[in-house]
């Protein structure tokens, strides 16, 4: 085999890898579903090819510095003030917006929930979409609120937007298909997708029955991947591996759909007589995406102590704050601990930042007993959390040596801003009542007669 031809092989198979996205975050990307569909060197010709209609969809404003600055021009069918008709207020009860402050009616502590089962009648997206915290004020657009999703139903000819912030989805249990005005994104358990505010889109079942998972709603600046600082180029959540869908559209007319908007927390539907996901072609840097968390690569102390999960953020919303998020979402993978004389899991600490934890597979190795897949818990700011008795007592007297963690991945949102239980979400009966006395076990070792604990 020559080498021209050896080259042509290793394409064709990258671009199987990849078939269907464009890879690279925050890239400025171009595709077309049908060839010509995209003018050349301009973006609104007086007449489009083939008949479409220019488009440009903001996520920041027109004067933003260019470094920041997303935008994305549209080549569809219709021009979106034609997917429009007379809207009507609707109700979604248990989708909420921030603030909730108050209304759980529980005490402070920190807080654990077992799954909760998908219901077999759980519906659509929307339907089984449930609120379980909220920061910040979605009317001033700061803070986020987290969800917990059901799906047993695909949407079909039912379409939805999100006015109020981008949503990051990270499935638990089932794969989803959601066909975007700007292609199609398929995601499963160990992967996340990030749909921008504004964007329509319909959410599918893609192979199985029921869908379990978790989404952020984040009203702030958009995620972005995290600065790497003295880390330097490599590492962490590495660009090329998030992936944009290519273009893709539905051409359904007379055909009816209803269109549902989430705006300033408000539901808010019409009826039209088309699909509106009928963008032929586009081009720009505000797009949906998808990223693998099996492709994250990981630092860590490779020497001594626990260094601050900081080092596993895989995407970060910046606050008007340096250094702090509007929130961040990290994850905990499998990975090697190495570190000498030390305790290895994460230490007891109070913050000021709050956290809301799930866990998508195996085990998270804080909390070996009570913390399962689908499970969530929530450490407000400045209240103490951290290992539980079992794993406190095992990571301090075991016999130190290289260990693989694995069979392991939680994630964390993790927020500036306190963390206001909904109403929903304190009624739930897989709350866990018990949770504190996890730490009940641990006991006082202190003898001022001997500096070398034991284990005694």
């Amino acid at each position: 085999m020559d080498t021209r031809t050896h080259e042509l092989v290793i394409a064709q198979s990258r671009a199987k890898y990849n078939e269907g996205y464009m890879p690279g975050f925050g890239n400025d990307f171009e595709t077309e579903a049908v060839e010509g569909a995209l003018p050349i060197g301009q973006n609104s010709p007086q007449r489009c090819p083939y008949g479409l209609y220019a488009e440009q969809l903001s996520g920041t404003p027109f004067t933003a510095p260019r470094a920041s600055n997303e935008r994305t021009w549209l080549y569809r069918m219709r021009p979106t003030v034609q997917h429009f008709a007379q809207m009507t207020r609707i109700e979604l009860p248990d989708f909420r917006s921030a603030p909730t402050a108050g209304e759980s009616g529980l005490p402070l502590a920190p807080m654990r929930w077992d799954p909760a089962p998908v219901p077999e009648d759980a519906g659509s997206w929307l339907a089984g979409m449930r609120t379980i915290a909220t920061g910040g004020d979605v009317l001033t657009q700061t803070g986020y609120a987290i969800h917990t999703y059901a799906v047993t139903e695909g949407m079909d000819t039912e379409v939805f937007y999100n006015a109020d912030g981008e949503m990051l989805v990270v499935p638990e249990v089932g794969a989803l298909r959601f066909f975007t005005e700007m292609g199609v994104i398929d995601i499963a358990p160990g992967e996340i997708a990030v749909l921008p505010r504004g964007l329509k889109y319909k959410v599918l079942l893609n192979g199985d029955a029921r869908c379990r998972g978790y989404v952020c709603e984040n009203y702030g600046g958009a995620f972005s991947v995290p600065e790497r600082g003295p880390i330097g180029a490599n590492c962490l959540a590495n660009p090329r591996d998030f992936l944009t869908p290519v273009a893709a559209y539905e051409w359904k007319d007379g055909v009816r759909h209803g269109l549902t908007v989430k705006w300033c927390g408000q539901f808010h539907r019409c009826e039209i007589d088309h699909s509106p996901l009928d963008v032929v072609a586009w081009h720009g840097n505000y797009a949906p995406y998808k990223y693998n968390l099996r492709h994250y690569s990981p630092v860590g102390p490779i020497r001594n102590d626990h260094a601050d999960p900081s080092i596993f953020t895989v995407l970060t919303a910046p606050s008007g704050e340096p250094g702090t998020a509007n929130i961040d979402f990290v994850i905990f993978p499998p990975r090697w601990l190495v570190a000498e004389n030390s305790f290895r899991p994460p230490w007891y600490h109070m913050n000021v930042m709050s956290e809301f934890m799930g866990l998508i597979e195996g085990v998270y190795d804080a909390k070996p007993e009570g913390f399962v897949p689908g499970g969530m818990s929530i450490h407000n700011m400045m209240l103490p959390h951290g290992p539980d008795a079992e794993a406190f007592y095992k990571a301090s007297l075991k016999h130190l040596e290289p260990e693989k963690l694995d069979n392991t991945l939680a994630f964390m949102f993790e927020t500036r801003f306190p963390q206001q239980l909904t109403k929903y979400a304190a009624g739930l009966p897989t709350l866990q009542a018990s949770y504190p006395d996890v730490w009940t076990p641990l006991r006082n070792h202190f003898d001022p007669t001997r500096r070398d604990w034991t284990g005694e």
